[in-house]
């Protein structure tokens, strides 16, 4: 089997960051974003879809992390999409619900080649740490926008805003590892192609 790995570089006056992946790994991650809170949780989304990932950026963070977060997000979505290629084989979709002390978050994808993202989140702060929360939906949007699959995220309930953004996190990284995973021959589809 060919292997289905990707390398991105993303270089522009606000950014500059590299996003590299394997889907057939192991969960290995090396995370150096300038941003401590989302170095941990794209090391989450690695470890937990067991997809090799390393993301390497500097952003203007004089200004904030939105820039940085947004090209990270759309580095990652054209990387899932060159890797998986025809995506013949891959089970397309995946699904979990993942529970995190106080919280729960239940994650859905669906690797269609059509972008949509639903997020239905409360938080009860605005930042965790220094880090703006709505940078989240941010980074998760775009990476779905980019990588070209629906995402839906539903939070029913949680307190701890860091919890409730580690369920994501997690819940994301192991439904994209059912979805990519190559589980027969031809394209998961009706139509003979996504």
């Amino acid at each position: 089997m060919e292997a289905r790995t990707s390398k991105i570089h993303r270089q522009t006056k606000e950014t500059d960051v590299t996003v590299e992946i394997n889907l057939d790994g192991v969960g290995k991650y090396e995370i150096d974003t300038g941003v401590g809170f989302l170095d941990h949780m794209l090391s989450h989304l690695g470890k937990h879809s067991k997809i090799d990932l390393a993301v390497k950026a500097k952003g203007d963070l004089n200004v904030d992390a939105h820039h940085t977060v947004e090209d990270i997000a759309i580095c990652l979505g054209e990387c899932m999409a060159n890797a998986l290629g025809d995506k013949k084989g891959i089970a397309r979709y995946g699904h979990s619900s993942v529970p995190m002390e106080d919280a729960l978050a239940n994650v859905s994808v669906d690797l269609s080649g059509r972008p949509s993202c639903i997020y239905n989140v409360d938080y009860r702060t605005d930042k965790i740490g220094d880090f703006d929360i709505e940078c989240l939906q941010e980074l998760l949007r775009s990476f779905s926008n980019t990588g070209r699959f629906n995402l839906h995220i539903n939070v029913p309930y949680g307190t701890n805003s860091h919890h409730i953004a580690e369920a994501i996190f997690k819940g994301l990284g192991q439904a994209l590892g059912e979805a990519v995973k190559i589980v027969g021959t031809d394209v998961p589809s009706t139509k003979g192609i996504l």
